[in-house]
Formats: structure tokens, sequence, C-alpha cells
């Protein structure tokens, strides 16, 4: 078999027909920036994630550099950061002119519970990032930043329609952020995001900060930037939505079959809690001292895995910064992501449990 990691060109002809005939509309409708398909997705979005105000961003990274910018974020300011994440929630910090203050995950690669040690005077804000779909505990986590008086963003970038208590990723803290990007469970067919809040005062900011700074055309009220979501992408989305929950059954589908699959394998460490309501199951994150051998193995019988993520952000050049980071970088050194997506099926998670099973001897 050849199995890649993800291939989405895999989608089926009837949602790509779908796909190509938004396109179509669009297209005849003249209309390529704001307009109809934006603010449909806005309400889909509030509707499905029960959230009072959804602001459509070009992507993911603006969506953090937006909230931390509403927030009055900047420099002289700190701001806490997982040291286990993709670089964009550190690098939005860095681009707002604030210092990013990494501490160590658990065993899951979430921030660890005790991230309030890190706080000093000029903290401002902490960034729980719900990495790989998994949630963080949010409501310990809100209790101790509402203590210490510090502002909440929440990374939902990878953790799109999970929930705790019936309330949504990215609905919990002063702002969430979500992405769009294609491999997301709820993708566009390019750059997308956006940033969502509970609170009126700063949804108008963002929206502003998102587009120049002006409530209407050439009348500018404030420094903002082009940070607009495209009609075409919109479009794409409000078409994907229609086949989110389907596709996230699928997901928990294939990993309920690769946790049965794999549990018997002593020499691997397969993720918690993927079945759960508060993971999405965005990613299948196992974890072995074999990693990088394994992944060899993989590859040679045409299975495509991938690292989220091989470095941790402290170790990396422009953020370089000594401090005690043992779990992340375990993680960092240990995980491998096996393919899990909905365009899978489910003879190839068997083939690759197979072929797992028998790098570590338990087959022939």
């Amino acid at each position: 078999m050849n199995i890649p990691f993800l291939d989405l060109s895999r989608i089926s002809p009837v949602l790509k027909n779908r796909l190509e005939r938004k396109f179509s509309e669009l297209l005849e409708s003249g209309i390529f920036s704001g307009g109809e398909e934006v603010e449909k997705l806005e309400v889909h979005i509030q509707q499905l994630l029960k959230t009072r105000f959804t602001i459509p961003c070009a992507n993911g990274t603006d969506a953090l550099e937006l909230a931390l910018r509403a927030l009055q974020i900047g420099p002289g300011d700190e701001v806490i950061v997982p040291a286990l994440t993709w670089v964009s929630t550190a690098e939005a910090v860095v681009l707002v002119g604030a210092k990013p203050i990494f501490w160590d995950t658990d065993e899951e690669g979430l921030l660890r519970p005790d991230w309030d040690k890190a706080v000093t005077e000029r903290t401002k804000a902490v960034i729980p990032v719900h990495l790989y779909g998994k949630m963080v505990k949010m409501e310990q986590l809100l209790e101790k930043a509402k203590k210490l008086r510090l502002f909440v963003i929440e990374d939902a970038a990878q953790a799109f329609g999970t929930t705790q208590d019936d309330k949504a990723a990215g609905t919990w803290g002063d702002i969430g952020c979500l992405s769009f990007y294609p491999t997301k469970n709820l993708g566009a067919l390019g750059e997308a995001g956006m940033c969502l809040t509970q609170d009126e005062n700063l949804a108008q900011k963002i929206r502003l900060l998102s587009n120049h700074g002006q409530p209407i055309r050439d009348q500018h009220e404030l420094i903002g930037r082009n940070s607009r979501v495209d009609s075409l992408q919109a479009g794409f989305i409000n078409v994907m939505l229609e086949e989110f929950e389907s596709n996230q059954k699928k997901r928990k589908a294939l990993a309920k079959q690769y946790i049965k699959e794999l549990s018997g394998v002593s020499e691997l460490i397969l993720p918690k809690g993927l079945l759960e309501e508060d993971h999405n199951a965005h990613l299948f994150v196992v974890q072995t001292k074999k990693r990088d051998q394994l992944q060899v193995f993989l590859a040679k019988n045409g299975i495509g895995t991938a690292i989220h993520y091989p470095r941790i952000i402290p170790d990396m050049k422009p953020y370089r910064v000594d401090g005690d980071f043992v779990t992340a970088r375990k993680l960092a050194h240990e995980g491998l992501s096996l393919p899990l997506n909905p365009y899978l099926k489910a003879e190839e998670v068997d083939w690759i449990a197979d072929k797992v099973e028998e790098f570590f001897g338990l087959i022939a």
C-alpha cells in the first residue's frame, strides 16, 4: 500500500462538485472580498460554537496577532506560552513587541498546570494551546488567570469543534483564535482564520484592526492592517462545514480502531482521551523512544507520517532561551503522528497498525 500522511485530493467527487459549484457562483457574483459568503461564515460558526462574536481574518497566525493587539499587549509585556506548539503562538507575541515566556508542557503536550510560577509584574496574558486537538483544562486555567488579572487567549487552531462542559474551544478565554488551514479538521482550500470573543468592544476592535482600522471605507479610527478573509475561502469553508460532523465521526472511528489495534504494543504510548468530547482527533500522536527508526520503517513500507513538532520553540534560533522544558523536549524527540483523517480507509489503518506491530516484533 501507499498511504500518505494526508492527501487532500482524496475528497469525494460529490464534495469536489459542490466546491466547484461554489467557485462558479462566486465567479458569477463578482464579489471576491466580503459579501454574503463571509456573513454566512460568521453566522455558521456563531451557531455551531455558541459564541457571541466571530471575526474572520486571513489566517490563524493573524488571529493571534489581532487578539494580542486588541488587548493592547506590546513592548515591555510578557505572555506565557507553552514550549511545545507551532511557532505562530510565540511568533505573534514577538510581532507585537512583547516577550514570550515559555513554560513546560504535561505528557500530552498541554501547558503544564503550574504555569502561574512564570508570572511576573510584566505578565499580561497566557496562551493555552489545545495541542493535537486536545483541550487544556480551561476552568482551572481561567480561575488562576482571573486571580492574577491576566488575559487568556486560546490558541484553538487545532481544536475546532471540541468542548468542555458544553462550551467550545475558543469560547472560554477573552479571545479564541482559529485556523482554517487546509489540513485542519475544518479547512479552507487556502488560508483563513478567525477570532472568537464574547466581548462586544473586543469584537469591534478586532474587526477594525483586521480592516485597516476603518469601520467604513476611508474612515480610519486606529492603525490596523489588512487581514480580511477573502470571499472564496469563506465560501469553501461554508461548503466544508456541511461535511464537518460526518468527518468527525470518521476521525473518531479510525482513532478508536488505532487504539484497539495498537493497545498491545508496550513500547508505544498512545494518545489519551482521543474519543472524548474535549478532543477532536486532529492528530494521532504516538510516543516511542524508537521514533526515528519507526518513521523510517513505515516510510519504507509506503506509510507517511509527520512529527508535530521536532523542536520545541525555546530551542529555535530566533527564540532561544534556557529553561526547564523536559517534558516538551521529550515529546519533540519521541512523538510521531500517524495518518488520521476522514479520507483514510479502515483497511489502511489495519495495514499501518500491522506494520507498527511488525516493527516492534509482535508479528512476523
